[in-house]
């Protein structure tokens, strides 16, 4: 058996549906609840202070805040809670609340603490890349994010845009499963993506015509401006 800590990746979702609680309010909590918030969580912070940006997220009531320090039963309810910031024996007190309650706890760099881990994210649009090193080696994890970023830039976010846009008029224009899935793979082997990288929209949506029909590009582009 290897002696890294085995780790099985999935994406959360429908995070709006359950309480997440996070407790902290310095730097680094403010970047763990950038991230809920750009996904539209329902989130609740704990903290007896909060950085400017965390204020003003506050008062635009885009969470709940309560400002104290935790104390034992904050957990009720929640689906998740993340411990940004610790002092003394709080990340042991969160995690021992959420084992009873059954509820995912991630106590960040305190890897015992956590039934579940972060790892290193890139965003574009609706790709999402997440890196892990199993605890191996975190930094390793934050080099990679960065060459990524750099290696998959917005194109990527429009092209994965506009393929959503065309779903819907494949299925009409393209009854057969097997004929839509031969286009899907011939479209993504395609110059499209290049051409959404050198800025020439107009040529890409030509070439989708191309490849998909001008009906199913025309379609897409009607219903989604």
């Amino acid at each position: 058996m290897s002696n890294y800590m085995e780790m099985f990746p999935i994406y959360l979702r429908r995070l709006d549906e359950q309480t997440t609680v996070l407790i902290g309010g310095d730097e680094e909590a403010e970047g763990k609840v950038h991230q809920l918030l750009d996904r539209n969580a329902k989130l609740t912070v704990i903290s007896p202070y909060l950085t400017e940006k965390m204020h003003h997220w506050a008062k635009e009531d885009r969470f709940h805040w309560i400002p104290r320090q935790y104390q034992p039963g904050d957990l009720e309810g929640a689906f998740m809670a993340i411990v940004a910031e610790y002092k003394g024996d709080v990340n042991e007190q969160v995690y021992h609340e959420a084992m009873e309650r059954k509820i995912l706890v991630n106590v960040m760099d305190d890897l015992p603490h956590a039934n579940f881990a972060f790892g290193s994210i890139v965003r574009r649009g609706p790709l999402t890349i997440s890196i892990s090193t199993s605890g191996a080696a975190p930094a390793l994890s934050v080099r990679l994010r960065q060459r990524f970023e750099k290696e998959f830039g917005p194109e990527y976010g429009y092209f994965l845009e506009f393929m959503q846009k065309l779903r819907a008029p494949m299925s009409k224009h393209h009854y057969e499963f097997a004929t839509r899935k031969k286009l899907w793979y011939e479209l993504i082997d395609s110059e499209v993506l290049t051409l959404f990288q050198q800025g020439k929209e107009e040529e890409a949506h030509a070439k989708t015509a191309e490849i998909l029909g001008k009906e199913v590009v025309m379609d897409a582009l009607s219903h989604h401006p």
